[in-house]
Parts: structure tokens; sequence; C-alpha cells
């Protein structure tokens, strides 16, 4: 099988936090990345406004999948040091490939609709990585509505992933659960109200929970999203399976066939019979360790991408041939929101370092589609080779890396141990979790506090900036003391709709810092509910 080759940006970023012990590099024992990047292979797609005016791939990395990365059997465990293999690259300049989209009597031609449907149909040698948006840009808007959809599309994502439900009057909405008791100030099983009834719904904000606010947006059907993704993308038609007809009959009406992708694990002669009845459909199939034959039974009718689960690196869908063999004939689709769904390979994980989450997807695993809960950071990676970027002339300090001295002296922690399942310090009582990904401090408690010591670039006057989670209305509230000071008003922390969720939030805490090291005190009310995560804390300049 051809290498796999994604675009990139000539210029080296500037190493930023690895997350990774000294010496630790992400990869297996034995293995080196390539000279142009400190822990993962360099691999992104050049930069673009949104909407993108043209997908063209200019200067490409050459990932040797097949010979390196996926001619390797994975590591049956999914720890840093057993890592999937690295991939090599070298310069190389080569045209992409593209396939013409087929003609349909109300589709629009030259649009991002168009380009997105004929990169998900390429999968040759100079293909470029493709953003999928979970629920669409929930983090703008409440998930699967009309706005969140449109923000996925205007921050660079050319597929958005939507929930499929059939109302009790047989109207296909946008809905995740079986219930809008999530996500709407309703309540009731979707299948048990009609589309009046939920129209007269509101949707929360963000991922929903009984404690996010309403928003004055509502539950949209199906006609109304594919309208709106009409001439903007792909729309991933998740849980549609059982009602396909259904579903089918509206794209038909709406003419948005081609920009519909309908997705299964079903057995490969119902898979068959669907694709015969509807030969202009998009299909992708999902397989995991359950139905990974369905891959050798379509034969040489093959469905163009295959989204691909797995919550081990041993799984069997993450063996090196498999992946191969998906990768020659279609687009492998990775999921990276959640440990489970890529053993680990995760969003947040990515944040920390690439080689932890999507640069050892796209260079271990042969992905070409990632679905992901931060389409704005995936794109910026893929433009760049950089994850989570520091703002420049910003300071930005962990949570877990408060400073040393122990209980009293560097921190006080109500309970002894870390309660957390992160990696806290041995011996120390902060309490740190994992959340996907995210190393954060977490069961945060009331007169609880924590020292950081910041080194500081510049002098000059800096903001405050917390990256937090919570579900909660109120979070919680803490205060900010700088080298002994007096603490400063009491920063609320805003529901972020998930403890996975996390937001950078302003503290509106501003402080006049002298160029050097300085110590910042973080300590929580005691009088205040507190039930939030901390991810890092950031100062960023604000003026001299």
């Amino acid at each position: 099988m051809p290498p796999l080759m994604i675009s990139r940006r000539v210029d080296r970023p500037s190493s930023g936090r690895t997350g990774l012990p000294p010496g630790c590099t992400g990869l297996p024992p034995g293995r080196t990345a390539p000279s142009h990047s400190s822990t993962a292979p360099f691999l992104s797609r050049s930069p673009r406004p949104a909407p993108t005016p043209t997908r063209r791939l200019v200067l490409l990395a050459t990932v040797t999948v097949c010979a390196t990365a996926l001619g390797a059997t994975p590591a049956a465990s999914t720890t840093e040091s057993q890592a999937a293999p690295a991939a090599t690259a070298q310069d190389t300049y080569r045209p992409s490939r593209t396939v013409p989209a087929p003609t349909h009597p109300r589709a629009p031609t030259d649009t991002p609709a168009d380009r997105a449907y004929r990169d998900f149909l390429d999968h040759g040698p100079g293909i470029a990585v493709m953003t999928a948006a979970h629920r669409g840009q929930w983090r703008e808007a409440p998930e699967n509505s009309l706005a969140a959809l449109r923000a996925a599309f205007a921050d660079g994502a050319e597929i958005v992933e939507a929930d499929i439900r059939l109302t009790k009057d047989g109207v296909p909405v946008l809905m995740h659960d079986a219930t809008v008791d999530r996500t709407t100030d309703g309540t009731g099983r979707v299948a048990d109200l009609t589309h009046a009834q939920l129209r007269a719904l509101r949707l929360r904000e963000g991922l929903g929970g009984r404690q996010a606010a309403p928003t004055g947006h509502r539950i949209p059907t199906l006609a109304e999203a594919m309208r709106a993704a009409r001439t903007s993308g792909l729309v991933n038609l998740d849980q549609a399976w059982k009602d396909r007809e259904a579903v089918w009959r509206v794209l038909a009406e709406t003419g948005t066939v081609r920009n519909g992708l309908f997705k299964s694990g079903a057995p490969v002669p119902e898979v068959r019979a669907f694709r015969a009845r509807h030969p202009d459909a998009l299909y992708m199939h999902l397989v995991d360790d359950t139905n990974a034959a369905s891959a050798a039974e379509f034969g040489t009718d093959r469905p163009p991408a295959f989204e691909v689960v797995f919550d081990d690196v041993g799984d069997a869908v993450a063996d090196a041939a498999f992946l191969r063999g998906l990768r020659s004939t279609g687009r492998v689709w990775i999921n990276s929101m959640r440990d489970a769904l890529a053993a680990r390979y995760t969003d947040e994980a990515s944040l920390i370092a690439p080689a932890r989450g999507w640069a050892t997807l796209i260079g271990g695993y042969g992905a070409s589609v990632l679905q992901t809960d931060n389409v704005e950071a995936l794109e910026a990676y893929l433009a760049t080779g950089v994850a989570g970027a520091v703002p420049s002339g910003a300071v930005r300090v962990q949570a877990e890396e408060y400073a040393s001295g122990g209980e009293g002296v560097a921190y006080h922690d109500v309970d002894a141990g870390n309660r957390g399942d992160g990696p806290g310090r041995s011996g120390a009582g902060v309490d740190v979790c994992d959340l996907d990904g995210a190393v954060a401090v977490c069961w945060m408690r009331g007169s609880e506090w924590l020292s950081y010591e910041v080194d500081v670039p510049r002098s000059g006057r800096y903001t405050l900036k917390a990256r937090v989670s919570s579900p909660h209305a109120p979070a919680g509230t803490y205060r900010v003391a700088v080298d002994g000071g007096a603490p400063g008003a009491a920063v609320p922390v805003a529901n972020t709709t998930g403890h996975q969720a996390f937001v950078l939030q302003d503290s509106g805490q501003t402080r006049q810092l002298t160029k050097g090291r300085h110590t910042l005190r973080l300590s929580l009310d005691v009088g205040a509910h507190q039930n939030w995560n901390l991810d890092y804390l950031q100062w960023e300049p604000v003026g001299p």
C-alpha cells in the first residue's frame, strides 16, 4: 500500500509543554521520533481560513504507514512506553488526488461541501486528515443544534456528527439521548413526544445537564440540519441506521444525498441491501473487536470508509495488518474524544503531547479522519504541528505542578492521599485525576489551597485565566494571592456542562508583575460549594 501523506507547513514549531517525563518521547522503547519533531511525527495540513476556499495539499510529509508504523504490531498496553509505533517522515512535493463527485439533480458545485465529499471518497497517498466535529461545536452552542453545526463548519470541520432520532409522529430530529432530559428544559422520551411538543422545548448550554442554563435554541429537524449543511460539509448520521429509510427520504427531499453519511456495524448482507437500494448513499462501516471479520465480507465492494473503535492497542482492529488493509481501499475514521474509543489516545492527551493522541492515531494507526470534541485545537495542530500552544508572552502552569514543600507549606488538602486516578506525587495529599487524558487537580473542597512558582518572562500587567471543568452551577469559587499578598476577590467558576468539558475562563484578576519568579497561591472559599477540576492556570499579558 502506498504511504499515507499528510500536508504540513515548512516552518518548524517551537516545542511547548510535552507533559512527558525527561527522556520520554511517547514512543515505544528503541524508537525515535523524526528529526523535525521532539515527540511525534509532524503531521498536519496547510493552514486555511474557515470556511476553506480550496483544499490543496502543498508541501507533503510522507508518513510510511505500511513499512514502519503499520508494519509493526502495536503493543498490548496503553502506557507511554508502549505507545503505537512512530512513523518516519521525509519532505517531498506531491499534488493531492481528487475524486470527481457524481452529478445530482440538486447538488451545488464548487462549495466546501463538494470538496468535503470528494476528499472523503479519496483514499490515495496524498490525502489530508479530515476533521469531524462530535455533536457539532458544542463549546459555542448547544450540542446537536443548528448553531453548533454551523459553528463547527465555520471553525474548519469538514464533517459534523449529528445524532438522529424519530419523534412519535415520525419526524427525524437531532437528539443524542433517548430522552430529552439532559439536553433540554423538558422531560420524556423522544419517541413518546410529537415534533410539536419537542419544538416547544429549549436546548441547554453545551453538553447540557440539569444545571446547565436553557438557551433560545430549539431541537432541529434533520431536514433543517441538512439544509444548513448543504453547501458547508458532510453530516455523519449517527444512530440513524434503524431509521435509515426515513432518513434517506429527508436527504432526497432536501437535495442533500451527497451530504449525509450513513453509518452502522450491521451485518454485511443488511448493508449490501441498503446500498443496492440507494447506490448514491455515502456509507461508513463501524468495526470493533466484535465484528472485525465484517471488513473482509465486503469483498471488493467495500464502503469508502471504516470507523475503527478500540479500547486497547492489542485489539484485533488495532492490528497493523488489519489497518493497512482498510487504508488500502478507503479512509480510516478514529474517534479521539474519550479513553475507550481509541485506547486512551484522546483530544486532551494530545494537548499535553501530540504523541499521546493525534500524532499517534495519524502516524501509527493510519487515521485519515479524526472525530474530536476540540475542533479548533485539532485544526490548529493539523495546520502547525503544535497542540495546546501557550499564547505569545503568556506563562502557563499545570495544576498538578504545584510548588514543593508538602502539606501546610506548598498546599493544604482536607483529606490524606490522592483520591483521584491520575499521576499524583508520591506521598502528597493533592487529588489528581486523569479525565480522558486531561491531568487535573480534582476533588476540590473548601479551605484547600495550592501554591505555584511562576516565572514571568517580562514585566507588565497580566490577567489570570484558569482552564476548568464542572457540570455544576455554582461550581465553586477561588481567590488568588501573589507573593504573600492579600487574596483578591472571590472568582466564580462557571458551569462548563461536564467534568471532562474543560474551558479556559478569565478570572477578571489582574496583577502588575515584574520579570522573574513569583509565588501564586490559589485558595478555595470555605463557605462556597466546591465541585470543579483545574487543568492549568495561565497569566496573559494585557499591557505594560
